[in-house]
């Protein structure tokens, strides 16, 4: 079942759903009915195309490749037609063991054409700290995005029993307690 707002709110206020910030705004007004919404950060990720003509992700020579950019909330980033970055959320998250996250972008930023991870959107029970998300221009103009801005909606869904190992207790678990913008770890995957 996904959690309405009021469940949501006593949920934090319990600190049993856990998002927090460091700067001053009060992320209980970002509650929508159904969801929670989430604001990107200053720093985020893209790949250099220019030197890059293939990503093998059994070899780790593509991060060689990746710059990473900061900025403060009011330099806009123009996100050009067909790009791809990795942007990281303002807000940290611990997600408790009985629940799940799921991200879906807020309909004001599609109808821009920004498309929000394609599939990769799902937090598993345990997961703690900021989360990477994939940022992708289909529209055939730049579009402008700011630090701050409201583009991402967190649904919570309560599992039926809590899980028997949550995320951050797995050995391989590969983006705990992230603080910027991660990379593919895919080569880190047992095989």
């Amino acid at each position: 079942m996904i959690l309405s707002d009021s469940e949501i709110k006593k949920r934090l206020e319990k600190w049993d759903l856990v998002v927090e910030n460091n700067f001053g705004y009060d992320v209980m007004k970002q509650i929508g009915p159904a969801s929670l919404d989430f604001r990107l950060w200053t720093s985020f990720k893209y790949y250099r195309k220019s030197n890059l003509t293939l990503i093998d992700p059994k070899k780790s020579d593509y991060i060689d490749h990746l710059t990473e950019v900061e900025f403060d909330e009011n330099t806009p980033f123009i996100l050009h037609p067909g790009d791809f970055v990795l942007w990281v959320t303002m807000e940290r998250i611990e997600v408790p063991k009985d629940l799940v996250a799921r991200c879906e972008w807020r309909s004001s930023i599609w109808r821009l054409g920004i498309v929000i991870h394609s599939t990769a959107g799902f937090i598993d029970p345990g997961f703690k700290w900021t989360i990477t998300l994939e940022i992708t221009n289909i529209n055939n103009v730049p579009i402008a995005l700011y630090p701050w801005m409201r583009i991402w909606q967190f649904a919570f869904e309560t599992l039926k029993w809590e899980v028997e190992i949550p995320y951050d207790k797995r050995k391989w678990s590969k983006y705990m307690n992230q603080v910027k913008p991660e990379w593919s770890r895919i080569i880190d995957d047992e095989y």
